[in-house]
């Protein structure tokens, strides 16, 4: 029996070879290849043994930790758990309305025009920091609404 195990266990971690190919064309351009047919005046390289052993599998989530790993009871992790949502909300209720701000604020510098701005890109230099605090905000926005939506 222990003969058979050994045999059997001998003939899947054997490793697997493939022959590769080094072609040098007429420009002296390298191509490399394992098709025998396309391989016609070609250098067959030693590569050696190719290793098929499979990788390892990932831990899953919910692997134990440590016993000294603290814990915490599913009452608590709830409170917690409705802290965060309301301090989130209130923060997206917050950026909301900076957002608003950086909006009129944008509108307002927008309809103005200054004679010392011939050139466009004058205007758009200075709008540039008015758009930017819009876009941040907007980004902020996104983000809270995103981990909100990540709660059970």
């Amino acid at each position: 029996m222990r003969i058979l195990l050994l045999v059997l266990m001998g003939l899947f971690a054997s490793a697997v070879h493939a022959d590769i190919y080094e072609c040098v064309d007429a420009s002296g351009k390298k191509r490399f290849t394992n098709i025998k047919a396309e391989a016609k005046g070609c250098k067959l390289l030693d590569v050696g043994p190719i290793n098929t052993v499979p990788a390892p599998k990932p831990q899953t989530k919910n692997a134990p930790g440590p016993a000294s790993f603290p814990k915490v009871d599913a009452g608590t992790q709830k409170q917690r758990d409705g802290d965060r949502r309301r301090i989130l909300e209130q923060e997206l209720a917050s950026e909301q309305k900076q957002l608003a701000a950086a909006q009129k604020e944008l509108a307002d510098q927008q309809a103005v025009r200054l004679g010392s701005e011939r050139n466009y890109q004058r205007v758009l230099d200075r709008l540039e920091p008015y758009q930017k605090k819009v876009k941040l905000h907007e980004d902020n926005i996104e983000s809270l609404k995103k981990e909100l939506a990540n709660f059970r």
